[in-house]
């Protein structure tokens, strides 16, 4: 675990000061670059020592087989791996005739620095090889946001007291060997060597690696460009084999005088392209990266930056360690996902191995509300993903014998990955986080192109899913029988709440969006029947209630199984320490279900509902998965227990800095990290966009004095100030800037050129004491005395 020192508070940078070869493999995750199409993890220049080595490309994978122990209709054959590809990271130092290696010699100082402003990780370290020869070394590395295929590295080396002779190695390799990932060893023998040599090419101080992966066959080329800027003579050479090349720079210095080396990268990749089509790619990319220059990609990366976190930063005063927290989460979300272009977004981003490198729901119900709201083009461009695997949803629905579409639990591609059923096929309510995430981007950005390109396609065979999942009782009621909620300590259950809100919500919208494109509906088949149907269906949901605890159900019969026991059984995570199936019957949640529901559908409960289901919850649920304690903050702020949102905020923030999980080795929580700002936003500033209007309810616990947050709103940026007992608002442009929105309540139009509008906060007296905890599950409290 990452202790409270390793990385140094501060509101723009994540700053190591010491270099703990104990918690190297989380720093790695912590300082990975991405933009999301390259991937970088933070390992050390030189390679070695690492906790895992990984470059990574969105969306390239290798398959490998899924075993059974029994076999069943329906279950996936193959699963997909993300995989490291060739690393262009690496520079490898010698000082006379020694390596550079942090483990050998002495390290007189080490630091690294993440500067989420400039997009850049810099390590410095001063070093005095084991014969005495003292060096200091610099390295500056970004993967860039504006060139989409390219990163870059400047590694600058000056010797301190005498002369030295210093060769730089800058190395392109494939096929790195990797810690064990997989207990099965037909798992093990395809990923443990999965790219095949192809093609390789050399220039005089460069060279172009291809390589295809044996099973999924895709194609992929790295490419490296280097130079040397040094006093005296420089001698170079490249050579090339099929898994490695290396570009070699001698020179003699003197004290006083440095070396530079700038390496641009570049990568491409295709299950299509030909070969050479991706060499020239690469080519390219690298003559444009050299055209612009190292100095010119820093620019155009802080240019990038300082427009996104121009309508997208979050200031927080009063707790330095969450406004450090949640500007690192916002660079990571981006970082995931601003460059994907037509490519989804895994649960670690490109940060590490984590999940196999899949896609889940958490994508569309906790990072895109965030890009939805801070970079748009983004979101679009990843629920464009999802509209290129329709027609591998509609066939997994059709196996399933389901009309409709059925997106996968867990996939790169579009396949479903997931080998366990209960906690993957039986979860459908991705499907409606997929179309509440459509409408959301409609509502939120006022731009109905999505939903006229395919998003209406999403909508119709989705809502099309659940009128064949669920099914009209006597009564009249709509139920969904026989699925999984986000709670995965509760499987195959019926009427679970969350599920049939969200079902409800999907075929609402699918039936407004059908009658704002008749035309392209009726081309899919949809007539006023079927649209009908939905309206029906959503209308008679069915939202389970137990009448004598006056509470909502989790699902039907929640309320009745037996309680967990918590006094005897408190080994947390419970999923590695009780069998799954006395987790499945008792009242115990891994995470926020219910909460989810009472989150996005909360306008459909009264203020006492809220009040008594948040109560009953919290004392059930143990927080065993990264997802939940955002959920938990914005309930909280809801119904007015503010210190309790303050301290569930500071553990999303924290998931990774603190490594709360023991598993940031394997990549960062981006779902969890996006979770920090639907804290912050969501809950303190009470932000909702329910029913198509945009409403904020704002209010601060004791830790906090103010808040400032920006979102976009059709077209418009509107800046929120909340401090004291009063909540400003403005908005950016001239007077055709325009915002209306409800403040706690009441009906606010802020225009461009009004100025800014200034509304008292809402009293926040909370219905019910603060709620309790599992045993060890409270919360570390962050309420000033405390801190």
């Amino acid at each position: 675990m990452i202790g409270p020192d390793t990385f140094a508070v501060e509101p723009w940078h994540v700053r190591e000061t010491n270099l703990d070869l104990s918690v190297l493999g989380p720093s790695e995750s912590v300082f990975a670059l991405s933009n999301g199409h390259v991937g970088l993890r933070g390992n050390l220049d030189e390679g070695d020592p690492h906790g895992v080595p990984g470059t990574y490309l969105n969306s390239f994978y290798e398959e490998r087989p899924l075993p059974y122990a029994e076999a069943g209709y329906g279950y996936p054959e193959v699963g997909q791996t993300v995989v490291n590809v060739t690393n262009g990271k690496i520079v490898r130092l010698l000082v006379d005739d020694e390596p550079f290696d942090v483990r050998y010699g002495e390290l007189v100082s080490h630091e690294r620095v993440l500067d989420l402003r400039a997009g850049t990780l810099t390590r410095t370290a001063d070093w005095i090889s084991p014969a005495g020869r003292r060096v200091r070394v610099r390295s500056t590395r970004l993967v860039s946001f504006v060139q989409r295929a390219v990163a870059a590295i400047e590694y600058v080396v000056e010797a301190v007291d005498g002369p030295a002779r210093l060769t730089l190695q800058s190395e392109l390799v494939a096929n790195e060997a990797m810690p064990a990932q997989s207990a099965d060893p037909r798992a093990a023998a395809v990923l443990g060597a999965p790219l095949q040599a192809v093609e390789h090419d050399t220039g005089s101080t460069g060279a172009t690696l291809v390589h295809r992966t044996r099973a999924s066959g895709l194609q992929v080329a790295a490419g490296m460009d280097n130079t040397v800027e040094a006093e005296g003579r420089v001698e170079h050479e490249t050579r090339v084999s099929d898994d490695w090349a290396r570009t070699t720079f001698v020179v003699a210095v003197e004290p006083g005088q440095q070396v530079r080396l700038v390496k641009h990268l570049a990568y491409g990749w295709s299950a299509q392209r030909s070969q050479p089509a991706l060499r020239d790619q690469v080519a390219g990319a690298l003559s444009g990266a050299r055209y612009t220059g190292w100095e010119g990609l820093l620019r155009e990366q802080r240019e990038y930056l300082d427009a996104f976190w121009d309508t997208a930063d979050v200031e927080v005063e009063g707790d330095a360690e969450v406004q450090q927290a949640v500007r690192f989460a916002l660079f990571h979300v981006l970082q995931a996902g601003a460059r994907g272009e037509g490519r989804g977004i895994p649960g670690k981003g490109l940060t590490g191995p984590g999940y196999d490198g899949h896609i889940f729901w958490d994508t569309e119900a906790y990072v895109l509300p965030v890009l939805t709201y801070t970079a748009p083009d983004a979101a679009r461009d990843a629920l464009r993903w999802r509209w290129t695997t329709l027609d591998k949803a509609r066939s997994r629905a059709a196996e399933l014998g389901l009309r409709g579409a059925a997106f996968p639990w867990r996939t790169i591609r579009g396949e479903e990955c997931s080998g366990y059923w209960p906690a993957g096929t039986a979860a459908f309510h991705v499907n409606a986080d997929v179309a509440t995430a459509v409408e959301r981007y409609r509502v939120v950005t006022g731009d109905d192109s999505l939903e006229a390109d395919g998003g209406l396609e999403v909508l119709v065979e989705t809502a099309r899913l659940w009128m064949s999942l669920g099914h009209h009782q006597a009564d009249g009621s709509w139920h969904v029988a026989g699925v999984t909620g986000p709670d995965e300590y509760s499987a195959v259950v019926d009427d679970n709440l969350f599920t049939n809100l969200a079902a409800a919500h999907n075929l609402s919208s699918a039936a407004a969006a059908v009658r704002r494109h008749q035309d392209r509906a009726r081309a899919l088949g949809v007539d006023l029947e079927e649209a009908a149907a939905w309206v029906d269906a959503a209308r008679a949901v069915h939202v389970p209630y137990d009448e004598r605890l006056r509470v909502h159900e989790q699902h039907e019969g929640f309320t009745r199984l037996p309680e967990w026991d918590f006094e005897n059984r408190r080994a947390y995570p419970l999923l590695l320490n009780a069998p799954y199936f006395d987790l499945y019957r008792r009242q115990v949640c891994k995470q926020a279900d219910l909460g989810m529901a009472l989150f996005w559908f909360g306008d459909r409960f009264s203020e006492e509902d809220l009040a008594r289901d948040v109560d009953y919850y919290e004392r059930r649920t143990v927080r065993d998965s990264s997802l939940s304690a955002c959920v938990q903050a914005v309930l909280a702020a809801r119904v007015g227990h503010l210190d309790l949102a303050h301290d569930y905020t500071y553990e999303a923030a924290s998931v990774d800095l603190r490594d709360l999980h023991h598993n940031t080795l394997d990549g960062l929580h981006i779902a969890s990290l996006a979770g920090t700002w639907m804290a912050l936003v969501q809950g303190f500033g009470g932000l909702r966009d329910t029913a198509g209007e945009l409403s904020l309810d704002p209010g601060l616990p004791s830790g906090i004095s103010r808040l400032r947050f920006s979102v976009r709103w059709r077209g418009c940026t509107l800046r929120v100030d909340v401090r004291g007992h009063e909540a400003t608002y403005e908005v950016d442009g001239g007077p055709q800037a325009r915002v209306r929105l409800r403040h706690a309540g009441e009906q606010v139009v802020v225009t461009g050129g009004g100025g800014p509008v200034t509304r008292p906060l809402r009293e926040r007296a909370p219905l019910l004491p603060r709620p309790q905890q599992p045993p060890g599950r409270e919360p570390a409290s962050r309420t000033p005395a405390s801190r």
